[in-house]
């Protein structure tokens, strides 16, 4: 009888057996352990609401200073809302938006312009329901400090030897103009002050010199530097030139009807549907008391 030398065959069958079925175990892991970070990779990704946006807002100059500090504030605890401001008057604001300029947000100094927008304008429209007339304000006639003005009230104003005032198309140029008429210092119509020119002022104030300003912050500097006796200008364009100004009166809403500011988020045919759910939230942010503290300081009101 001869005996057969075992040559391990069948050892080996078994060896190879238990590492498929390893391989299999370790497949089925390493498969479940991608799905897994597939799944908290997902849970991390941004939403809409956390994507990167360029907001374009269009405000009016006297808004310069707070909403640079606001938006500052804002972006530290919303990295990825990046603003682009621009602010001038907001009549030039209004044309700009008409002729085409991009606009998320327009914050208004006064309601014309905003009005004007939402009656419709090519290429856009103001957002429906995101109009908020958030702001009051007043205006103020001022003189730069030691000027020995003989001026000492709006009623007087014929006095100085001249004058900074907004043209006709600026909030706060209105404003002074409906407030000569219902003081019965100039006549026209108090409901059209942009009707009224500044040879008609002049005129009527003793050949008072007006220097045409084109927009609230030029009429400020103006007189702080002393290039003009007086001028009017809102209080919150007051803040800052403490050292610079002196307010001679603050003109009531009797004459100039209530300053008020709108603001509103609009939209065109390239906004998006991120940069408009961030200028929503952002309008809402400007109704917090956080925000509202920061336009308190600069001399506005809370239009409650």
């Amino acid at each position: 009888m001869s005996l057969r030398r075992k040559t391990g065959t069948d050892g080996s069958v078994k060896e190879r057996k238990g590492l498929k079925r390893k391989f299999k175990a370790y497949a089925g892991l390493a498969f479940g352990l991608i799905l897994i970070a597939g799944l908290f990779a997902g849970c991390g990704k941004k939403d809409t609401a956390d994507a990167d946006v360029d907001l374009s807002i269009f405000a009016a100059k006297s808004l310069n200073g707070v909403m640079d500090e606001i938006c500052a504030a804002y972006t530290r605890a919303h990295p990825n809302v990046n603003f682009r401001n621009n602010y001038d008057s907001s009549g030039t604001l209004m044309a700009q938006i008409k002729e085409g300029a991009k606009c998320n947000i327009f914050f208004s100094a006064g309601v014309t312009q905003m009005d004007e927008l939402q009656n419709g304008y090519d290429g856009g429209s103001v957002v429906d329901g995101t109009r908020v007339d958030l702001l009051n304000n007043q205006v103020c006639l001022v003189t730069y400090k030691n000027s020995g003005t003989a001026v000492t009230g709006f009623a007087d104003i014929s006095k100085a030897k001249n004058m900074a005032l907004a043209d006709g198309t600026v909030p706060v140029g209105q404003y002074t103009r409906a407030a000569l008429v219902n003081s019965k210092m100039v006549e026209g119509d108090a409901s059209k002050p942009q009707a009224i020119s500044d040879s008609d002022i002049s005129k009527a104030l003793e050949g008072l010199e007006i220097n045409s300003c084109a927009n609230v912050g030029a009429v400020a500097s103006a007189v702080a530097e002393g290039a003009n006796e007086i001028g009017t200008v809102y209080y919150s364009d007051t803040f800052g030139y403490e050292n610079q100004l002196d307010i001679i009166e603050k003109l009531p809403n009797s004459l100039t009807g209530d300053v008020i500011y709108p603001i509103a988020a609009l939209k065109g045919d390239s906004t998006t549907s991120d940069e408009l759910e961030a200028a929503k939230e952002f309008i809402a942010y400007l109704q917090t008391d956080e925000a509202m503290s920061v336009f308190e300081k600069y001399h506005f009101s809370v239009n409650a």
